[in-house]
């Protein structure tokens, strides 16, 4: 079976290079697990976690079922007048739908955004998008923007914000993702661009925040879970909840990381190392 947090990885070495987007793999938790198709047990749960201010649902880029879950978070949440805003990470930070009416074409949507198709089909995301834009609901980007990514990989003041144990974690994810292609040196660099990315995810949902209503943050599973992501640079005292998705067995356990676990169908299962090899061999 390829490492769980393949599906982040090898999806968008295109648009960032790949030793740029591993994502760290989660295990299944003591959380409550949610089976196949289970849409009225995850309703029930959001119904338990109104008024929470931030939510983070995590996602394999890979499984579609992911995106038809957010989704159907989206619609669930603005329905009830609870969604402040969407925050995703497939879209980097400064960009946002806030001027556009409900009535935007898809195309209005995309400029607004500056999407990137090419890291992130639209094809998959963009229903998740226009059902915020058409509920009336901003949508930022909360991806650490390009342009920032080299002074990230430069700024060694990140190598402190973990604690040993996360920090080793995250650095044996990204050697695991990259198929033990990535030379040690990339190793620490990597580890900064990690968590400058989950900085600004973080900086974002709390930029929109209001009050009584929900921030939704739908981000690739390495960047939810509680030890080692966002919810790491969230201020002391804010109230979130992380809900995961996992396509497949759930893996073994990681007790701390997610609130809730959303289990899908497994997806079919790729080579990514050799999907990995070949790109990373290509000329650019």
């Amino acid at each position: 079976m390829k490492p769980f947090f393949f599906g982040i990885a090898a999806r968008r070495t295109g648009r960032w290079l790949a030793p740029l987007l591993a994502a760290l793999g989660l295990a299944a938790c003591t959380a409550p697990l949610a089976p196949e198709g289970a849409g009225a047990a995850w309703h029930a749960q959001l119904q338990r976690w109104q008024g929470t201010p931030l939510l983070l649902l995590g996602e394999q880029h890979d499984a579609p079922e992911h995106q038809q879950w957010e989704q159907e978070t989206v619609r669930w949440l603005a329905g009830r007048g609870q969604l402040a805003a969407l925050v995703v990470e497939m879209a980097e930070a400064g960009h946002d739908t806030a001027g556009l009416p409900r009535g935007a074409s898809p195309e209005q949507v995309r400029q607004a955004l500056q999407w990137q198709a090419a890291g992130w089909p639209w094809d998959a995301y963009g229903p998740v998008v226009m059902a915020a834009v058409r509920a009336g609901v901003p949508v930022a980007g909360g991806n650490l923007p390009h342009a920032r990514l080299r002074s990230a990989m430069a700024d060694t003041g990140l190598d402190a914000h973990l604690p040993p144990e996360p920090l080793a974690r995250q650095h044996e994810a990204l050697r695991q993702g990259h198929c033990g292609l990535l030379p040690e040196r990339q190793i620490a660099p990597m580890t900064r661009a990690q968590l400058a990315r989950d900085r600004q995810l973080a900086q974002t949902a709390r930029d929109a925040l209001r009050p009584g209503r929900t921030v939704l943050l739908v981000a690739g599973l390495g960047h939810v879970q509680r030890s080692l992501a966002v919810p790491t640079w969230l201020p002391q005292g804010l109230e979130y909840k992380v809900a995961i998705a996992q396509a497949g067995q759930a893996q073994s356990a990681i007790d701390t990381e997610a609130d809730y676990i959303h289990q899908t169908a497994p997806i079919q299962e790729r080579d990514h190392c050799a999907e990995l090899r070949q790109r990373m061999t290509v000329p650019h």
